[in-house]
This record gives C-alpha cells, sequence and structure tokens, in this order.
C-alpha cells in the first residue's frame, strides 16, 4: 500500500518540485500540498495522511508548530521534517515538537522514501548530518547527574546511554568505552544495563541492531548520505 503524503512548503516552484518528485516515487502517493503551517493542519484534519513532509519557516503557522499541532491532534499522521536549515534554532524546536524525521532539502528521491518508510514502521527518519549534530549536543553539553532522559531520545535513554549505544555500535568495548568517556568500567557496566533493559535487548548485537533501526549509529559502509 503507498504512503498517502501531504507536502507542506511555502515557496510554490519548491512545493510542486517536491510533488512532481515524489510521483515519480514508488510507494508514495502525494494526496494534498499546503503552503503554510495552517494548511498543513486543515487538510491533515480532512485527508488524514500517513505522513507530512513539512517545512519549517512558513508564514501564518510554522513548521514546528503545525507539528505540535498535528502530533496532537492527529497523531495517526507522522512528520517528516524537509528544510533547507538544519541549525540548532530549527533542528531542536521541531524535533521537540514530535517530528520523527528530519531531512534537508539536497537530500535525494531514495532518502525521502527510506525516511517516510522509516517513520511509518516506527523509527526515526534522520539524515546523517542530523544524526551527527544530535550525538555533538549530547556529546558537549552532558547533563547534571539525576537529571531527567532527554524527551528527544527513543525509550526513555539518558544521553549518557546514548553515547555509551553509539560506541557499542562502533564495536568499542567496555573498556575502550570508559577511557573515550573519562570514566570507570562499572560505571559503563552500568549505563550498558540500564540501556539494555530500557531498549528490550539482552546483549551487544541486539543492541547494535537496536540502534542501527533507529537511526541513531549507521552501519558501516552505509550509503545514507
Amino acid at each position: 500500500m503507498n504512503a498517502r503524503v501531504v507536502v507542506a512548503d511555502d515557496q510554490s516552484v519548491v512545493r510542486e518540485g517536491i510533488v512532481m518528485l515524489l510521483g515519480m516515487l514508488p510507494g508514495i502517493e502525494v494526496v494534498g500540498s499546503a503552503k503554510d503551517g495552517e494548511e498543513a493542519v486543515a487538510l491533515v484534519a480532512e485527508l488524514a495522511p500517513d505522513v507530512v513532509l513539512m517545512d519549517l519557516r512558513m508564514p501564518r503557522c510554522d513548521g514546528a508548530e503545525a507539528t505540535r499541532r498535528i502530533r496532537k491532534e492527529y497523531p495517526g499522521t507522522q512528520v517528516v521534517v524537509l528544510t533547507t536549515f538544519a541549525d540548532d534554532d530549527s533542528l531542536f524546536p521541531a524535533l521537540q515538537a514530535g517530528a520523527r524525521g528530519y531531512l534537508t532539502k539536497d537530500a535525494g528521491g531514495d532518502e525521502i522514501v527510506r525516511a517516510i518508510q522509516a517513520v511509518l514502521s516506527g523509527e526515526a527518519g534522520l539524515s546523517p548530518s542530523v544524526q551527527r549534530r544530535l550525538l555533538e549536543r549530547v556529546t558537549t553539553q552532558p547533563p547534571p547527574p539525576g537529571s531527567a532522559p532527554d524527551p528527544q531520545l527513543p525509550d526513555g535513554l539518558t544521553p549518557r546511554e546514548l553515547e555509551v549505544l553509539v560506541l557499542i555500535a562502533e564495536g568499542l568495548s567496555n573498556l575502550e568505552i570508559a577511557r573515550r568517556l573519562h570514566i570507570s568500567q562499572a560505571t559503563v557496566k552500568s549505563h550498558i544495563n540500564n540501556l539494555f533493559a530500557k531498549a528490550g535487548v539482552r546483549d551487544r548485537a541486539q543492541a547494535v541492531r537496536y540502534a542501527y533501526v533507529r537511526g541513531l549509529a549507521q552501519p558501516p559502509g552505509s550509503t545514507f548520505t
């Protein structure tokens, strides 16, 4: 069954180009297009699409606010951001609003299809540059001890647990992780036990697969660029 998609972008040439591109891609059916966030929300109410491809900087109602309203009022519709901007002021508000995917407009058709398929499967549809930005954020801004889990992360993982998970996916041992993060091996084991419990995995192999499936790490040799 085709994924039913609404495209929201305030620039008519860009919007029409995206609609034309999607119309040539397998497994995608464009059911509507909107020139701003207000129209996007109205179309979701009318058409109940599977996914909205959402620009961010639009008049009347921007993409982040439209995403927030859609995810609150119509949770059956997922949002994938497709924007020119990948700066923190654009990225994090969109993810906090409930977007499950985030691509920049240099993404190719295959990347868009993969992101749409990912969010419809309950995964994250993030471009590699966005994944790197998220990791940089949690690496350079570690939370204070006892802080609450980051709402952007799946299954209640903390930023530190995400760091450990990514290093596991890179093939590092507990000792290597401890040295990389400047913590003890006992602390590494504690983080691993916690993230295994939250993610519902039994071993490192399952943890690596969990990281790949949710877009938290990339398999070696991935062509998703």
